[in-house]
């Protein structure tokens, strides 16, 4: 029997990362897992605009996409919504499919859950995808949700 203890829902807040947690959250109740939600805060650092960023400290600008991205977090399933399943919050800073590997296998995870946008070929190819990346190279299985998506789950 399939036994899942740890279920890691990476999130961009986006409509497609919504329906990626509401699996996750079906799934961590229906196996009795501990669920963790986790937004990657992107690296200032490797952003174009960085280098003619004068007159901002950009420590100070990743503290505070940091404290917005947590707030952003305990909304997506409200404190009293989880006495059901036990919820961990992380936020970090770096590249999205690197943190969301990394985490992963610092915490044991079982399953991925995560969305995926469904790019075209032509947007995927100058893109890249995370979730594509992340089931590539991750520890576990990964389980990506597209949107929209098949309703499995009750809202």
């Amino acid at each position: 029997m399939i036994t899942l203890q740890t279920i890691l829902v990476p999130t961009d807040f986006s409509e497609t990362s919504d329906g990626a947690v509401r699996y996750g959250r079906a799934l961590a109740e229906a196996f009795s897992s501990r669920l963790h939600l986790l937004h990657v805060v992107p690296d200032p650092y490797a952003q174009p605009w960085s280098v003619e960023a004068t007159g901002i400290s950009i420590a100070e600008l990743v503290v505070s996409w940091e404290q917005d991205a947590r707030r952003r977090l305990e909304a997506v399933i409200p404190a009293a919504e989880r006495a059901a399943v036990p919820v961990e919050l992380a936020v970090c800073t770096g590249h999205p499919f690197l943190e969301i590997i990394r985490y992963a296998k610092e915490h044991n995870a079982d399953l991925i859950v995560m969305g995926t946008h469904g790019r075209g070929p032509v947007a995927h190819m100058f893109l890249g995808s995370v979730a594509e990346k992340v089931v590539r190279k991750a520890p576990c299985p990964v389980l990506t949700v597209r949107h929209p998506q098949h309703e499995f789950v009750r809202p």
